[in-house]
């Protein structure tokens, strides 16, 4: 450890602590400087105080009680049951001595926390343990409380692990003399999204995502700008989506070993998708890079980071995720590189606007001159539908199905498009504009679902006061019903009455979508419905460009020849990716311009025709890359 920096910050504290507070040792814990104390009562009385301190540090701060200034459990426990209201929904008190927290689950955090932090700070004052707060989610969900429970039992191993790596972040530093950017994937091409961010002395991973409909193109880890793995010293995962996150295991297979800074939400949407990547590998008889000890193992190394907060990732980088509305806890990644020396943002995958789930994308960087930005919809045309005209279309080609006793299909990505469906269909349904029929969720979208309502905070002002209160609560309606039965229930829902499916994969590229277009495929009074990005190479791309005569993958290994008669159709304006207007007011609207824009996540076309509107608009270097080339910044 770099004893230096921690004398130095030693000496702070005791100049900046009130004299009745007292210090009794301090240590590095990943990005935190974490501060041990006899006197924890000083720090709740004072709600300003850690503020105030990591202010002047420009540090992360965590306050831990030392052992001899805590109350014992059960005396701490009555505290907490005396000051929480009956209303708070208090559902667990969790103990851990070795660090000093006790965690507490409640239906309403914000009572728990009080006005201000009011009954948070009483009870850390009075029980003497350090308290954390988190939200029992409105909609059980087996992922959540498996992370949950998961991090729990490996606390003592990521307190080591922690340390470890607040030594290294904390252990030399040098001003950067320069700064590349390195392709690994994701180059004229939608899919296996990774880079590698790297001064003289630190190398950061960004995403390491697979290639829809593409099996077996992965980013190019054997690159010397990514070689040896075990001498990465960080990963940031801008969001869940498989593209970006599907192989990050296999770096911990091959030898890494240090953190993955990502959202929380995106820590439960990572394990989620992941280990589904490996269930539908092994159906459908292919064999996965990795196995769900890997999965284990990258939750495990994980560090969550809000939005927001500047965090020290290495000796002379620092990270700053800001909304990046895309899916749930999704982030643009703001890199500080050095004492001012350079600024990087990735854009990850962003929508500009608005939607029905998400804030739009937050683009006020206080500097950035170089930006990797995407660029999914950079054709000149990709102009999409407005929201309103989509929802009202989509409605429409539901309700015509309906009225003929038909049934609507769905192929929507678990993450994002299926909550945004929900919504529209809660409220057609709530309004009359749809008549109230079954809505049958298949694969991970009820999972999906409850994570969202686990993260309000991480969704759209006003959706998340809606979700608090079971009666008001769009996800929680009637008509949402959950295909758990497998194929036996698939074939009562083909056999009954009107009804709309939402189903997994949303690029038809795995998963039970297969088995709902053998079941309705060949009747025409059905329709299918796309309102996502259909990726070149996928079967919902060649059904969306007219193929008719279809193979399906079914989970025995064989396969099914149909030719599909139902009715098919194409909704844009749902996509969780900013078009080409939102793609160019991204960059118009920034605080701080860049000088120059590497144009990725898009066709070659899409690349190509955004980049020159860049140039052409702002004057500003604009490149399409291809893989495996490197970009030095400053």
């Amino acid at each position: 450890m770099h004893e230096g920096t921690l004398s130095e910050y030693r000496t702070q504290l005791r100049e900046e602590l009130p004299a009745d507070a007292d210090l009794d040792d301090i240590r590095f814990e990943g990005p935190e400087l974490v501060v041990y104390t006899s006197t924890p009562d000083v720090f709740a009385r004072d709600d300003r105080l850690v503020g105030r301190l990591a202010s002047t540090l420009q540090k992360r701060l965590t306050v831990r009680p030392t052992a001899d200034a805590r109350s014992t459990r059960s005396e701490a426990e009555t505290i907490i049951r005396n000051a929480l209201p009956e209303e708070a929904g208090l559902r667990d008190i969790e103990f851990h001595p070795e660090t000093g927290e006790v965690l507490i689950e409640a239906e309403k955090p914000g009572l728990v926390i009080g006005r201000g932090g009011e009954t948070k700070r009483q009870i850390a004052s009075e029980a003497g343990w350090t308290v954390e707060v988190v939200r029992t989610p409105p909609m059980e969900s087996d992922t959540v409380a498996n992370v949950r429970n998961y991090l729990t039992r490996e606390r003592a191993d990521r307190r080591e692990f922690l340390q470890r790596v607040g030594e290294n972040i904390h252990t030399g530093s040098s001003d950067p003399e320069w700064v590349r950017i390195s392709t690994l994937g994701c180059c004229r091409e939608v899919g296996r999204a990774s880079f590698v961010l790297s001064t003289a002395n630190t190398r950061v991973l960004i995403d390491c995502g697979d290639k829809p409909g593409a099996e077996g193109e992965v980013p190019y880890l054997q690159a010397p700008e990514a070689m040896p793995l075990t001498d990465i010293d960080a990963v940031v995962l801008t969001h869940a989506h498989l593209d970006h996150s599907a192989l990050l295991p296999i770096l911990f297979k091959y030898g890494y070993d240090g953190p993955i800074y990502l959202t929380e939400p995106t820590r439960d949407l990572m394990g989620l998708l992941q280990l589904d990547y490996l269930d539908v590998a092994s159906k459908q008889g292919r064999s996965p890079p990795y196995d769900s000890m890997m999965v284990r193992e990258a939750l495990k190394r994980t560090i969550p980071v809000e939005y927001g907060n500047v965090t020290d990732i290495a000796p002379d980088v620092k990270l700053t995720l800001h909304n990046a509305g895309h899916i749930l806890g999704s982030a643009s990644a703001h890199f500080h590189v050095g004492d001012g020396f350079h600024n990087v943002v990735f854009s990850g995958d962003i929508h500009y606007t608005d939607t029905r789930l998400f804030n739009g994308a937050d683009n006020d960087f206080p500097r950035s001159e170089t930006l990797v930005m995407e660029s999914t919809y950079g054709r000149r045309g990709d102009y999409s539908t407005d929201q309103e005209d989509a929802e009202r279309k989509l409605v429409d080609v539901i309700g015509e199905t309906l009225e003929g006793d038909g049934k609507v299909v769905i192929p929507a990505f678990a993450v994002g498009r299926s909550q945004e469906m929900l919504l529209v269909l809660a409220d057609a349904m709530r309004s009359g504009d749809l008549p109230t029929v079954p809505v049958y969720l298949d694969g991970m979208i009820r999972e999906a679902t409850a994570i969202h309502t686990a993260y309000p905070e991480y969704l759209r002002d006003g959706l998340r006061e809606r979700i608090l209160y079971e009666d008001e609560n769009p996800f929680l309606a009637d008509q949402f019903q959950h295909v758990d039965g497998g194929s036996d229930q698939r074939q009562e829902i083909a056999d009954g009455e009107p009804a709309i499916v939402l189903s997994t994969s949303g690029m038809v590229t795995g998963g039970p979508i297969f088995s709902w277009l053998d079941l309705l495929g060949t009747d025409p009074a059905n329709t299918l419905v796309f309102v996502g990005y259909q990726a070149e190479g996928t079967m919902g791309r060649r059904i969306q460009q007219g193929r008719r005569d279809v193979r399906l993958p079914r989970y025995d290994g064989g396969e099914s020849r149909v030719t599909l008669e139902l009715r098919v159709e194409d909704v844009s304006g749902f996509s969780g990716h900013a078009d080409r207007q939102g793609l160019e007011n991204y960059v118009r609207t920034m605080s701080d311009r860049p000088e120059r824009v590497l144009c990725v996540h898009g066709d070659e076309t899409a690349t190509n025709q955004f980049s020159s509107a860049l140039y052409e608009e702002f004057g500003m270097a604009t490149y399409q890359p291809r893989n495996l080339e490197t970009f030095r910044c400053d």
